[in-house]
């Protein structure tokens, strides 16, 4: 069974580490490996939220749970981070800074029991392509909340300071959003769904 107490620990033992991004890494696929383990310590996601788990100058750890079809524009974190998916998909697309704004450099879909690690000058947008919720650990080498950092308006690619209270109202939308559609049998999260839109 997944202990929420010790995996936070463990993170804080090693965050401090030169290769501390690595051992996150280790930790966070160790909890993904059996996403009902992971739900009966953290409860089933109802609704798509930013939820703080644990806080420092140091280490952020957020149980992230992404709404359907939920799409959160380009942005940097200028801290490393290591996201693990525990159920649903996350398609995150990757940018370049180049002098004439941003340049596209790829996707990587992320499926449950994946893991990714992402660097300090990683660039990207996230969607979630399922009428189902997304939920993952997002770890994070620093104070995520309160770090300056850039995002891009999502039409014009513009750069702009990084809101949270911009991220947090994206996140309460999608809720609202939810509320308003009919999306079947009303079970908007399941760890090893794959509800995709059909096209």
């Amino acid at each position: 069974m997944f202990d929420l107490e010790r995996f936070v620990s463990d993170c804080c033992g090693v965050i401090q580490e030169s290769d501390a991004k690595i051992k996150i890494a280790e930790l966070v696929t160790k909890a993904v490996k059996s996403p009902s383990d992971l739900l009966g310590s953290i409860g089933e996601p109802t609704r798509a939220g930013i939820n703080r788990i644990y806080v420092s100058s140091h280490l952020t750890i957020l149980n992230l749970v992404w709404g359907p079809e939920m799409y959160l524009p380009p942005h940097d974190h200028r801290m490393w981070a290591v996201i693990g998916l525990y159920g649903g998909s996350e398609e995150n697309t990757f940018y370049r800074r180049e002098d004439c704004g941003l340049r596209k450099q790829g996707v990587r879909v992320l499926e449950a029991k994946q893991v990714v690690q992402l660097g300090i000058d990683a660039i990207h947008s996230v969607k979630n392509p399922l009428l189902k919720l997304t939920g993952a650990l997002h770890i994070y080498g620093g104070q995520f909340f309160e770090t300056p950092r850039s995002e891009w308006d999502p039409n014009s690619l513009e750069e702009r300071p990084f809101s949270v209270e911009r991220t947090v109202q994206t996140f309460e939308e999608s809720n609202r959003r939810v509320a308003s559609l009919a999306l079947g049998d009303g079970h908007y999260f399941s760890p090893l769904s794959n509800n995709r839109p059909k096209k």
